[in-house]
């Protein structure tokens, strides 16, 4: 993680360029919203896609992006056909690559600037690594690449010469309560804990004994968040906190002791950071992610996001809860994976994605999820994370152990 040595803003010059990796997903729309509102700041070179043809097409119409990628590659045939049929005049100027290969190609460009690491899930991992290891500013809303592989990420980070911003909202926060030159004069920082905050999703009153019959439709209803099926289902879980509390460690060089996790059902104060003289910094804002994209993407200067101000006068009040580890076992499993180290972050992660994907599929509880992955870290070993050949084992592993366990009626 960088930070500035001061706060002075820096003219803007040239266009910054942009490539967003997952830019059909909702952080990737959110942030082309943000692009659109500086049109003299930024240009949009490479926007990504898994398969959606549609939505990837239109967004090439609007911003007009040097590359467009799709890693499967029938989509990348139909899009490179739909410009050609209905932007002609786009078509010769916009090259269309397919394959998970080109994610990386694309990251890496010397015209990108900063690159949005914004594909949900270990597929984004390789990508990430390459805006890295390129030198980029990488705002990382995959957070995966640190989960599965920190230590390989952070040695990319400095060796590479990134700059590295995070875009999760509540890291973000972190990393804007937290002192000018952290982490690097840390022992010096006063810092005594960060307090990581999450709403607790939408089961946090239901009744346990009700839990397990609750239906994917039900999970993805955040109260607070307008965010993706998977990503919502590990806020109800609270798996996405235990796996932002693994990311936290590495981004902030932190142990899982010195983090607290804290329930704040509003999700108005998205972070805090306690110092030794008694202070506690808070972030607060309208819970929209295109604040930590603005962020991120203006910094160290800020600008307009398109996010309305924080009313005070219009909430009703803020109350924090401690966390139920009962209620939410996922957090307990995460802070196990942290102090184990090794892969045991890949393991958690891949068991959990399997876990996820069954669910909204019907074929496991609710209250399975978090069965299965404390069944996937019980029987598979953790090892030293040696390469990225290690994580990826770990992660190919998990989930042929989870995927067996499925087709053996786990959770039936």
């Amino acid at each position: 993680m960088s930070h500035p040595d001061s706060a002075v803003n820096r003219p803007v010059s040239d266009p910054q360029g942009i490539a967003i990796l997952g830019a059909t997903g909702s952080i990737g729309t959110s942030t082309l919203d943000v692009l659109s509102r500086h049109p003299e700041r930024f240009q949009v070179v490479a926007l990504t896609a898994n398969r959606n043809v549609e939505r990837l097409f239109r967004q090439c119409v609007e911003f007009r992006p040097e590359f467009a990628v799709m890693v499967d590659h029938d989509a990348a045939a139909a899009l490179g056909k739909r410009l050609a049929a209905e932007a002609p005049q786009l078509a010769g100027s916009i090259e269309v690559l397919a394959g998970a290969e080109a994610l990386e190609q694309v990251a890496a460009l010397p015209q990108v600037d900063a690159v949005m690491a914004a594909i949900v899930g270990a597929a984004g991992l390789a990508s990430s690594l390459a805006a890295a290891r390129a030198g980029k500013r990488v705002l990382l809303a995959n957070k995966e690449a640190l989960v599965m592989s920190g230590h390989l990420f952070m040695e990319q980070v400095v060796s590479g010469g990134a700059e590295l911003l995070p875009i999760d909202s509540e890291h973000n926060a972190i990393f804007q309560c937290l002192p000018v030159g952290y982490p690097r004069g840390r022992e010096h920082s006063g810092v005594r804990r960060i307090l990581l905050t999450g709403s607790g999703g939408p089961f946090r009153t239901t009744p346990m004994a009700e839990l397990d019959s609750v239906t994917p439709d039900q999970a993805c209803a955040h109260p607070n968040w307008d965010m993706g099926r998977k990503i919502s289902v590990d806020s109800a879980t609270m798996m996405n906190k235990g796996l932002e509390l693994i990311e936290a460690c590495w981004l902030f060089d932190a142990t899982p002791d010195q983090i607290e996790v804290v329930l704040h059902p509003q999700s108005v104060i998205h972070s805090m950071v306690d110092y030794v003289d008694g202070s506690v910094l808070a972030q607060m804002g309208n819970p929209d992610m295109r604040t930590p994209i603005a962020h991120a993407l203006a910094w160290p200067q800020r600008m307009a996001s398109g996010v309305a101000p924080l009313d005070l006068y219009a909430i009703a009040g803020l109350t924090f809860e401690r966390i139920d580890l009962l209620r939410y076992p996922a957090l307990g499993l995460a802070f196990d994976a942290a102090r184990d180290g090794g892969t045991a972050p890949a393991l958690l992660n891949a068991a959990n994605e399997v876990a996820v994907a069954a669910f909204l599929d019907g074929q496991l509880p609710f209250t399975a999820i978090n069965l299965l992955c404390a069944d996937t870290l019980m029987k598979l070993d953790s090892e030293p994370v040696k390469d990225l050949d290690t994580v990826l084992d770990a992660d190919a592993r998990a989930r042929a152990h989870a995927e067996q366990r499925l087709r053996e009626g786990f959770g039936e």
